[in-house]
């Protein structure tokens, strides 16, 4: 029994296999928006300088401090 291939699976083996240059586009495309390190130090900074939710801010009685 065949396992299940989508058009679109076939589709883009069939153009890697005719362009392998498109490898190293791939890699550099994804090295821009994808593989990075993570910095914990800033990570911890953004996550501190958030402003905490107020309860339910269109209360008639609601004082903005």
């Amino acid at each position: 029994m065949a396992l299940y291939e989508s058009e679109h699976t076939k589709f883009m083996r069939e153009a890697m296999a005719q362009h392998p240059e498109w490898i190293e586009d791939q890699r550099i495309g994804r090295a821009i928006w994808w593989d990075k390190k993570t910095d914990l130090n800033e990570l911890k900074a953004n996550a501190d300088s958030r402003e905490a939710h107020r309860s339910y801010p269109y209360d008639v009685n609601f004082e903005i401090q």
